[in-house]
């Protein structure tokens, strides 16, 4: 038992301020007084065992355009979840329709930029000059001036105690693929046709200046990117040889005859890293004939580029391989999405004991979900203490522990989740309701040791539950699914846009959390000093 005493200030819709003496929990939720009066409280700290399972999503998360304001490439394998690998696919469109390529084009080179995330901090950036540089272009005395930074990586910086290197491949797309308006997964099969480049990527992208030694002009000036060329031939055949031709004419016509381009490693072991899809460009450079006044012929440098921002179709494609047996087990013994998402009025989702799952395997990018539900037991039991003894919950929350007998790597944990009620569309009641009382969905502790752990607030949603009367745990819905994720904000307003407005496509976390570790326990009161399993924590107070 803990000592509470209480300030409160009332305010229209609950009272903030409290101030907690002598607890172990050492934090609550900002909603603190609204179930306090200004008299002093008996405060009690106690923990309920939960139901938890797994949800197998099929490996398949909605990744097209919509959900995509950072894409994934890479692969990356480790011992429990296996290998994730990511590709990117995407459409491709003329920046003008019709185009003049004047006379006798022909192309010198084709360029991809990406721009992957990087690293801004000093010591990891490095620079070097060149002053004795001869610019080609006229060969031109000048400095040179590269800046490079190492790309934001998730997996593993070394392979054999050297740098991780991955060959990067572009393939052009065989398949038509579509609409922006379609919705398409990240298991979606999509047919590649010709290899139109490959390069080595060390893992670290540069900025290059150019400046004239005479005058220090500006010659060229390439921002922060990674840059490789591409089949310079296939370009000339398929686009610059089809001046006049009616696939060039309208963009319904071209997304049919190029169907767009698939960026991917080779490797199937390194890291994932991230760039915003809008942001990568095709340029082509050519040269044609101008024809002066008096008739002179002169080849000179023009160039075009390819389209492929956000009016294209865009595509995460994921695949996996797994081969951990207790993984497979616990996938197998797993609740499918497709029965989650089955709500049926007034009836439960069934979890029987076989579901129950002592691991709980979260993983980004549409792998693995987490199920949890507060046993009717338990919500009899609060619900009793309610009515019979007075209860007052100063906080609520569901605590999860690492399980750090198999997730014991020095990988970065997740920092971040989705939270949903299985029955409900939108936030929980939580986010919304306790917005302005600084309330924190998740709130974590020891990321960086095997003794992490992840704190859901549900104070809200448990307090509408047990002083509910005509909520019947027996028949009504009490699960919440988890994901790794962070929910996406306005970014004028900061405000969230909504509970399917997130990163989850493109999150690359995973981790593996304790679960219902004795079966025995559900529902009944646990040592919330010594108990690592999954739990949900209370605070709550009596007269």
């Amino acid at each position: 038992m803990i000592k509470i005493k209480t300030f409160m200030k009332v305010i229209p819709f609950f009272v903030m301020g409290i101030v907690v003496l002598n607890s172990c929990e050492g934090d609550l939720d900002n909603l603190g007084s609204q179930l306090v009066d200004a008299n002093g409280a008996d405060g009690y700290d106690e923990a309920y065992s939960l139901i938890a399972y797994n949800i197998d999503n099929d490996d398949v998360i909605r990744a097209d355009a919509s959900k995509l304001d950072s894409v994934r490439i890479g692969a990356f394998t480790e011992d429990v979840f296996g290998m994730q690998k990511a590709s990117y696919i995407t459409q491709v469109r003329l920046n003008t329709y019709d185009p003049d390529f004047g006379t006798n084009p022909v192309i010198d080179s084709v360029v991809l930029t990406l721009k992957p995330r990087y690293e801004t901090a000093s010591d990891s950036i490095t620079t070097t000059t060149n002053e004795d540089y001869i610019y080609p272009d006229g060969a031109v005395a000048a400095k040179k001036v590269v800046t490079t930074y190492p790309v934001s990586k998730y997996g593993k910086y070394k392979l054999g105690g050297e740098k991780t290197k991955f060959t990067i491949k572009v393939n052009e797309v065989s398949d038509f693929l579509g609409s922006t308006s379609d919705s398409l997964t990240s298991k979606k099969a999509v047919a590649l046709g010709a290899e139109l480049g490959s390069k080595v990527f060390d893992g670290t992208v540069n900025s290059v200046v150019v400046t004239k030694d005479s005058d220090a002009t500006e010659l060229l000036n390439k921002a922060v990117s990674f840059r490789m060329k591409l089949d310079s031939l296939f370009f000339q055949n398929k686009i610059i040889a089809k001046k006049g031709d009616q696939v060039l004419k309208d963009a319904a016509s071209f997304i049919r005859y190029f169907k767009g381009l698939s960026i991917s490693v080779s490797e199937n072991d390194g890291y994932l890293f991230s760039m915003a899809p809008n942001d990568a460009a095709i340029t082509i450079y050519y040269k044609n004939d101008v024809t002066a006044t008096d008739g002179t012929v002169t080849r000179t440098k023009a160039e075009t580029e390819l389209n492929l921002g956000s009016s294209n179709v865009h595509l995460s494609s994921i695949t996996y391989n797994r081969t951990n047996q207790s993984y497979i087990t616990a996938r197998n013994n797993a609740i499918k999405i497709a029965d989650f998402n089955k709500i049926e009025s007034g009836k439960n989702l069934v979890v029987s004991t076989n579901n129950y799952a002592k691991e709980l395997y979260l993983q980004g990018m549409g792998g693995s979900s987490a199920g949890i539900r507060i046993p009717a037991a338990t919500i009899i039991a609060l619900k009793n203490k309610y009515k019979n003894e007075k209860i007052g919950i100063v906080s609520a929350k569901i605590r999860l522990y690492n399980d750090a007998a198999t997730w014991n790597n020095k990988y970065k944990k997740p920092s971040n989740m989705l939270v949903k009620n299985r029955v409900l569309k939108g936030f929980l009641p939580d986010m919304t309701s306790l917005s302005s009382a600084g309330y924190s969905l998740l709130k974590t502790a020891n990321l960086s040791t095997e003794d992490a752990y992840y704190d859901i607030g549900i104070t809200a949603s448990l307090k509408t539950i047990i002083e509910d009367d005509t909520y019947n745990p027996n028949t009504t819905d009490r699960d919440y699914i988890i994901n790794l994720g962070s929910y996406l904000t306005d970014t004028t307003t900061g405000v969230l846009l909504g509970q399917y407005y997130n990163t989850r496509a493109y999150n690359p976390y995973r981790v593996v959390l304790k679960g219902t570790v004795d079966a025995q326990n559900v529902g009944k009161q646990i040592d919330a000093k010594s108990s690592k399993e999954a739990q949900l924590r209370l605070i709550y107070t009596k007269k």
